[in-house]
C-alpha cells in the first residue's frame, strides 16, 4: 500500500510516499514559492507515483469544512499569492484519490498520536514553533475542528516585563507568534536565534511566552501530552526552562502526576522528529483511504 504525503510549509514543501505502518519510503523537497509553481512541483513528484490516496498537512488559514464551496482553499494567509487559493481543488483535478486535508499542524498531532510521543493516549497538542507558531489539537482521538481550526499561534500574551520588542504579527502584533516565532527572535536579538548563546536571555524570554502558552493550553484543553517541535526548539536547552514556567504558572493547581512529578515526560519534543509533519500528512492519507 502505497500512500502520498505532503506536508506544506510556509518556507518549503516536503512530498513524501509512505506506507500503513508509517514508513517514509521516500521523500522530495522545495522551496515555497507561487502556488503554480509549486503545485507544479508537487504534481510533478506524484504523476508517476499510482498512490492510493494523499495526504495533505498544509500551513493556513485553510477552510477544512467539506460542506463549504470554499474546502481546500487557504484562506488569511499572508504569504503572497497564497490569500484564498484553491489548494486541494487544483490536486483534485490530476488525481483522481481520496484526500486528506488538514493543517500542518494538525497532521502533526495525529503523526505524533499514531507512531510517536503520544502513541498510545487519546489526546496530545502539537506545537510548531518555527518561521510562524501553529497549534494542532488532537482530543479523545480526534483531530480538533470547529468553527474554522485552532489558532493557538495566536493568542494573546502576558508582556514579558524586560521586553520593548513591539511584535511582528501583522493582524495582531504581540500574539504568542509575533513575541516568540523565529522572525521574533530575530527582530527582537538582531540575530538568528541560532546564533545566539544558551546562556543569552533571549531564552528565558523565550520560555516566558511559550510556558504562558503551554499553561493556558493545558487549562482550556487537559492534554495528556504537550509536544514542542518546530525550528525553534531544535534549541534543546529551552525544553527545561519552558518547564519550569509551566510550573510556576499551575503554582500545583493541576492535580496530575504528570504535571506534579513527571512534567520532563509530559512536555516533550517530537518522537518523529522533524518527520512529524510529513507522516501525519501519510496518517491522513490513510484515514481518507479508510473512510473511502
Amino acid at each position: 500500500m502505497l500512500i502520498g504525503a505532503v506536508e506544506a510549509g510556509g518556507t518549503k514543501f516536503v512530498c513524501g510516499i509512505g506506507n500503513e505502518k508509517g514508513e517514509i519510503l521516500d521523500r522530495v523537497s522545495f522551496p515555497t514559492e507561487q502556488p503554480e509553481k509549486t503545485l507544479a512541483n508537487v504534481i510533478a513528484y506524484f504523476r508517476e507515483k499510482e498512490v492510493e490516496a494523499i495526504g495533505i498537512g498544509s500551513f493556513g488559514p485553510i477552510n477544512i469544512d467539506p460542506d463549504s464551496p470554499l474546502y481546500g482553499y487557504v484562506t488569511t494567509t499572508p504569504k503572497p499569492g497564497w490569500g484564498n487559493y484553491p489548494f486541494l481543488p487544483e490536486l483534485r483535478k490530476v488525481f483522481d484519490v481520496p484526500f486528506g486535508w488538514d493543517t500542518d499542524v494538525n497532521a502533526a498531532a495525529l503523526g505524533e498520536a499514531t507512531w510517536g510521543a503520544a502513541a498510545g493516549l487519546d489526546s496530545c497538542l502539537y506545537y510548531t514553533i518555527g518561521t510562524g507558531v501553529g497549534v494542532g489539537v488532537y482530543a479523545e482521538g480526534k483531530l480538533v475542528h470547529g468553527l474554522v481550526h485552532p489558532e493557538g499561534g495566536h493568542v494573546l500574551t502576558r508582556r514579558h516585563p524586560e521586553d520593548t520588542y513591539e511584535g511582528f504579527c501583522p493582524y495582531h502584533g504581540d500574539c504568542l507568534e509575533g513575541m516568540a516565532a523565529g522572525p521574533a527572535l530575530e527582530g527582537r536579538w538582531k540575530v538568528k536565534g541560532s546564533e545566539l548563546g544558551v546562556d543569552h536571555p533571549a531564552w528565558a524570554m523565550e520560555a516566558f511566552y511559550i510556558g504562558q502558552a503551554v499553561s493556558s493550553a493545558v487549562l482550556l484543553m487537559s492534554p495528556k501530552r504537550v509536544i514542542l517541535g518546530g525550528g525553534v526548539m531544535h534549541q534543546e536547552h529551552l525544553f527545561p526552562l519552558i518547564r519550569e514556567e509551566v510550573r510556576k504558572n499551575l503554582n500545583g493547581y493541576v492535580s496530575a502526576e504528570a504535571l506534579l512529578g513527571g512534567i520532563d515526560e509530559y512536555i516533550v519534543p517530537p518522537g518523529l522528529g522533524d518527520n512529524a509533519g510529513l507522516s501525519g500528512a501519510l496518517a491522513l492519507g490513510l484515514r481518507a483511504l479508510a473512510a473511502k
